[in-house]
């Protein structure tokens, strides 16, 4: 007996602008029960799969067919804008058609699913980005779905928040889908890859696990490559016989005539080689001219048992100075340093003059409004024009087409790019670093690694890839567990 396919798509066709497809002939299924990645580098179109699977998105041709009375559950990336001032209990409601007379109970039934607890009357916003993170992922179980869609789940998540979903994975019955950058995380549970190629725009579908998948992948690429490398020797050979015989005349010129057909079928028949995921370029970020106490850090706000609280503290950091900051989902991480680059909080200060770079998890210090172009241009330092801003952005993969586009339209990942891309630009005194590594596709990973740790500024940062953080030299750490 087959297994049940609860998941099908046939030679779709999607695009965003005309004649630019994202999907094109995409055609794979998903038998019911199975873990299966989405794998290709940012941009590809693997948030676009999901917004069609949910019927968010129409395709121009083709059919895509779920399974009779399935139902989807979605974990999104990030929470949206919108929903920030709700409260948890209206967050989760905003799931059902008609809110059920049970819903503080499946609310909790859901949260402890992902290893979470939380007042229901907190606010949404407030939470840390590990919260929101256990928050996302209990949303999309809190009605039972057959499918569940995850968009990069490890994003925030500290080393026992992943490995709580791992076990849960593990032990679900449901179909998944996941997007993720976290090579290890995805290698755990994954038994199948559907791999996007960005530049042909179709699918493929392998089986086996994540690391399986990307060798396999590889060593095919290597096989075309020496299989056209071998073809465009004879090409030359035929190609060279056909100009000395075209001139002989008669028979030979016949011969001359068959040969040049055997030549084009043979350029025909050349592999479209799928290119690997492009990486972006080396660069360095250069700093502003700026010397003294950078950073001073008087007063921390560490928030246990969702209880805030003051901690006097003495740190301060000056140039070349580079400060780790760790503890637990939820401890005040991302809290403290949102509160040092808005300048509101008693007892942190950052020296006046100084240019902060500050990466957000979220990207909440990018207007979404705003074309890339305009959030380029408006962040240069002094001496630089639109010939440099562009040079940089390409090292960044940010290209003349996605120039007219506004950031809100860019995938998470292309987001990522674009912010680093910025902080080139801008020169800072100062990087502070909230999970530089979300949304952000694994080959560009130790580009950035190096970049950071080339900064001869000033860097905070908050980090739960261990094997990132490993990479940049840091002079302390601050542990906000300890207090």
């Amino acid at each position: 007996m087959a297994e049940e396919v609860v998941l099908r798509f046939d030679d779709v066709k999607f695009e965003y602008i005309h004649k630019k497809p994202v999907l094109d002939e995409a055609s794979f299924s998903v038998r019911k029960g199975a873990k299966i990645t989405l794998m290709g580098q940012n941009g590809a179109g693997k948030s676009t799969i999901f917004g069609l699977i949910k019927k968010e998105l129409s395709p121009q041709k083709g059919t895509i067919s779920v399974s009779s009375g399935a139902t989807i559950g979605t974990a999104r990336q990030t929470i949206a804008r919108e929903d920030l001032d709700l409260n948890v209990e209206q967050y989760f409601s905003k799931s059902f058609h008609e809110v059920p007379g049970n819903i503080k109970s499946l609310i909790a039934k859901a949260l402890d699913a992902v290893n979470f607890s939380i007042p229901l009357d907190r606010k949404v916003g407030d939470l840390s980005g590990g919260q929101q993170a256990r928050i996302l992922l209990a949303y999309s179980l809190v009605e039972n779905p057959d499918i569940l869609l995850l968009d990069e789940p490890t994003n925030n998540l500290d080393k026992d928040g992943i490995d709580h979903l791992i076990g849960f994975l593990l032990t679900y019955d449901k179909t998944v889908l996941v997007i993720s950058h976290d090579a290890d995380f995805l290698n755990c549970f994954t038994e199948g890859v559907i791999y996007l190629d960005s530049f042909t725009h179709k699918t493929e579908m392998y089986v086996g696990d994540y690391y399986s998948v990307v060798e396999e992948i590889s060593r095919r690429v290597e096989r075309e490559q020496r299989q056209n490398a071998q073809m465009e020797k004879q090409i030359k050979d035929r190609k060279e016989k056909v100009n000395f015989f075209a001139h002989k005349g008669g028979k030979m010129r016949k011969l001359a005539a068959k040969m040049k057909e055997e030549t084009e079928e043979l350029e025909e028949n050349k592999v479209d080689v799928r290119r690997e995921d492009k990486t972006i370029r080396n660069f360095e970020i250069p700093m502003q001219d700026i010397t003294g106490e950078i950073v001073s850090l008087k007063k921390i706000k560490i928030i246990k048992n969702h209880e805030p609280a003051t901690k006097e503290i003495n740190f301060s950091l000056r140039k070349k100075d580079r400060l780790l900051v760790t503890g637990p989902n939820g401890i005040g991480k991302s809290t403290l340093l949102r509160s040092l680059v808005s300048g509101k909080q008693e007892g942190q200060t950052i020296l006046p003059g100084a240019k902060v770079g500050y990466y957000s998890q979220d990207f909440s210090n990018l207007d979404f409004e705003q074309t890339v172009f305009d959030s380029l241009m408006g962040c240069l330092a002094d001496g630089l024009g639109e010939q440099e801003m562009r040079a940089t952005a390409a090292g960044f993969l940010i290209t003349g087409e996605l120039m007219g586009q506004k950031i809100g339209a860019l995938s998470e990942g292309q987001k990522g790019l674009l912010a680093f891309a910025r902080l080139t630009l801008m020169q800072p005194s100062l990087l502070i670093l909230d999970e530089p590594t979300n949304h952000i596709n694994f080959r560009h990973l130790p580009v950035l690694a190096e970049a950071i740790n080339k900064f001869p500024g000033t860097i905070m940062m908050v980090s739960h890839m261990p094997e990132f953080v490993a990479q940049i030299k840091f002079t302390d750490e601050l542990d906000l567990g300890k207090f």
